[in-house]
């Protein structure tokens, strides 16, 4: 039987291996890269569920979502931001990814890959979503600071636990939950 500590690593490893085999060495070297590189604006949101079922979004869809507002600190801009958007579990319930209590077992393997339009991608464990689990907020915006998005893109991913937005994905076109096999 494994320890936890060891079961720990085992899954920050494999977690690791499979964001890299997902990325590949070319997204890892636009990641360093990220803050330079303009994308095409997203105009449209496509979600992928674990089972296969899709579902793609206008800003008006979006629009129709029950809203939340967050606010950050950008370390990159060096100012307090207000966004406002959809909690992305509100989202993922809309491609049937299991929410709350139903969170156990092997759904702590399963992987949340945002990206936008300029090829950037980030990962996220389901148990960082799922506001049963996880303090902080991961919100699909589509305003800031009481403005629509323009040069981000109609749709932005931001996360409120992030010491730096390293994982936020502007012109944010798609989204894709995997299951993680060890």
């Amino acid at each position: 039987m494994k320890s936890a500590r060891s079961f720990r690593r085992s899954a920050i490893a494999c977690f690791g291996l499979v964001w890299f085999a997902i990325s590949g060495p070319i997204a890892f070297a636009q990641m360093t890269d990220h803050q330079h590189q303009e994308g095409i604006p997203s105009a449209q949101l496509t979600l992928h569920g674990i089972d296969g079922k899709s579902i793609s979004l206008t800003p008006e869809d979006l629009a129709a979502f029950p809203r939340k507002t967050v606010s950050v600190f950008n370390a990159r801009t060096k100012a307090d931001e207000k966004y406002s958007g959809v909690v992305l579990s509100d989202l993922l319930a809309k491609v049937s990814v299991p929410q709350g209590e139903n969170v156990r077992g092997k759904l702590f393997m399963t992987a949340i890959v945002a990206e936008g339009t300029d090829k950037y991608r980030v990962i996220y464990a389901l148990a960082e979503v799922d506001p049963s689990i996880h303090t902080g907020d991961v919100i699909v915006a589509d305003s800031m600071d009481g403005q629509k998005l323009s040069k981000d893109g109609a749709f932005k991913l931001v996360s409120t636990e992030e010491r730096r937005p390293a994982r936020w994905v502007r012109n944010l076109a798609e989204i894709s939950v995997i299951e993680v096999k060890p």
